[in-house]
């Protein structure tokens, strides 16, 4: 049994991607994991962190929750859209203000190097595009995952990260979606 947080990062409660993360979840579930779905389109918080990391303070009261609920988790699922080859700004507004200095990472006193505070945790990462996958992949070097996943989760210390790649969604039938539904479930019930 895992601690399973799911994080939905589109903005809009109508979407494929709420639909992928409702059918891992309730996979997840059924296969006794304990699982949150965090969907941010829910959440009220500031997006744009004006100060940048010189002024401190205490956070919004959902990026409170945000927090203690991702250092609860053992494993994090992050599912998003690709807008303009990265993560719609609210889930990068939640990056933001969420995985601060001192909560997911602390740089050291000397030198380059920095503590990884959310060591220990593992993720999975799903994204939609309208793109071909290997036309992101392998002409756009795939922008979004090298920003979630390695400037981002892996700069915190989770590791490893996977990730699932769907697309395109743009012009995609009920069939195709069924049956990414399926594969989405099955990483559900594999907590994976």
């Amino acid at each position: 049994m895992k601690k399973i947080l799911i994080i939905n990062g589109h903005p809009k409660k109508d979407s494929f991607c709420n639909s992928l993360c409702e059918a891992y979840k309730t996979s997840a579930k059924t296969s006794g994991n304990e699982v949150i779905l965090l969907n941010l389109y829910e959440l009220e918080f500031n997006l744009n962190l004006q100060m940048g990391y010189s002024i401190s303070g205490p956070n919004e009261p959902d990026i409170q929750f945000a927090q203690e609920k991702i250092k609860w988790a053992q494993h994090i699922v992050i599912v998003h859209p690709v807008w303009w080859g990265s993560v719609p700004a609210l889930l990068k507004g939640f990056f933001d203000t969420t995985l601060l200095p001192g909560f997911a990472f602390k740089y050291k006193e000397k030198g380059v190097l920095w503590d990884k505070l959310l060591a220990g945790r593992t993720a999975r990462i799903i994204y939609t595009t309208d793109t071909p996958i290997w036309i992101y992949r392998y002409f756009f070097n795939s922008p979004s995952v090298n920003q979630v996943k390695k400037r981002t989760l892996e700069f915190c210390g989770i590791d490893p990260v996977k990730v699932t790649a769907i697309g395109p969604i743009r012009k995609s039938k009920m069939e195709f979606r069924t049956k990414w539904i399926e594969k989405i479930e099955t990483l559900g019930r594999n907590a994976a």
